[in-house]
Parts: structure tokens; C-alpha cells; sequence
């Protein structure tokens, strides 16, 4: 893996993407999670410049009109972007850049930088990732509800990605991860029995 390399990471909420690019992230030295910006509040523990740069709506849409994002979007009543300084100067240092974006900034990503290899995570069901959504004790029911329906929306575009991922069990999922990260040659893509109980 000398060779510098951009990789967008999508999932629906709750599907464990975050938990799992944070353990790749410890395991392997050279993947940089680029940080995106957003007008949402910090969640508890939530560190600017860590987990997000945190800004106001008018800092936001001056760098949106100032064209520094290689994709921006509103979810759930918040914007989000990712800059393409950031993804540029990690490239520039062979970094294996990570983008964590919805399919709708895969989508102006790919547009930008075609050469970027992509990777949709699965949960082992619809039942599954609501009952994770739940057991987070973040949001109200009717928050979920409205995640689940984002969810299964986000979902339909797996077929969008080059690499899928079933997070069925963290550590097996885990160890898939990091062999598309290391050895992308031996993927094995999920059977469709298995897509189709992800999926139903």
C-alpha cells in the first residue's frame, strides 16, 4: 500500500461504520479518516478537530460558495462537508485517505477524484440495525424512526460501491476490513442469499 489512495466508506447510521474505521485506524498507521465539517453540536465526547471541525451555518456556507468542499450535504437539519484541502494535503503525504460520506457525497466525490475506490458496510439485517439504533440510548423513537427510513433509503445504493461489507460480527467484519485495505485482490463479495436477508 505505498501508493497514496482515496477510499470512501458509506453505511446507513447504526451499522457500525465509525467503530470499525476507528479500530482500522489504530491497526493501520498510514489511514488518515479525513475530518469533515458540520453545524451540528458535539455529541458527548465529541472532540473539535477530531471527530469533526464544529462550525456555524455562515462559516459553513462561506466555504460552500468558496467551493473548499468536495461535497457537502444537509442531514437531518444539519450540513455536512468534507474539504478538499484536507483530502489533498493527506494524499500528498502517501496517506490511504478514508472518507465517511453518505452516497449522495460518494456520488460528488467520484466526480472529483474517479480514481477512488469505495466501500458500502451492511448490517446483518433491518431488525438488527434498528435494535442498535435503540440499545445507543441517543435518540427519541421518533428520531429512529426517521433514521431507519434514511436507512433504508441509503441502503438501495449499495450497489453503487466497489466493496460490501456485511457487519454481522465486529471482529469478522473487522478483519474483512482490513484485508480490503491490504490485500484488495482476495475480496470475496457477499453471496446473494446473504444480500438478500440484509436487504428484505
Amino acid at each position: 500500500m505505498s501508493e497514496a489512495n482515496l477510499y470512501i466508506v458509506s453505511a446507513p447510521s447504526g451499522a457500525g461504520k465509525t467503530s470499525l474505521l476507528s479500530q482500522v485506524k489504530e491497526q493501520l498507521d498510514i489511514i488518515s479518516v479525513a475530518v469533515s465539517h458540520t453545524t451540528r453540536a458535539p455529541r458527548e465526547g465529541e472532540k473539535d478537530g477530531i471527530h469533526y471541525h464544529f462550525v456555524t451555518e455562515a462559516i459553513f456556507q462561506e466555504m460552500v460558495e468558496n467551493q473548499a468542499f468536495v461535497e457537502h450535504a444537509r442531514v437531518f437539519q444539519h450540513y455536512y462537508g468534507t474539504s478538499k484541502a484536507a483530502i489533498d494535503a493527506l494524499l500528498e503525504v502517501r496517506q490511504q485517505v478514508v472518507l465517511e460520506i453518505d452516497w449522495q457525497g460518494a456520488r460528488q466525490v467520484r466526480a472529483i477524484y474517479p480514481e477512488a475506490k469505495s466501500i458500502f458496510i451492511l448490517p446483518p439485517s433491518i431488525e438488527s440495525l434498528e435494535k442498535r439504533l435503540q440499545e445507543r440510548g441517543q435518540d427519541s423513537a421518533e428520531v429512529i424512526a426517521h433514521r431507519m427510513n434514511q436507512a433504508r433509503e441509503e441502503m438501495s445504493h449499495y450497489d453503487e460501491y466497489e466493496y460490501l461489507l456485511i457487519n454481522d460480527d465486529l471482529d469478522l467484519a473487522l478483519t474483512r476490513m482490513l484485508r480490503l485495505f491490504t490485500h484488495p485482490q482476495e475480496y470475496v463479495a457477499p453471496d446473494q442469499q446473504q444480500l438478500a436477508q440484509v436487504l428484505k
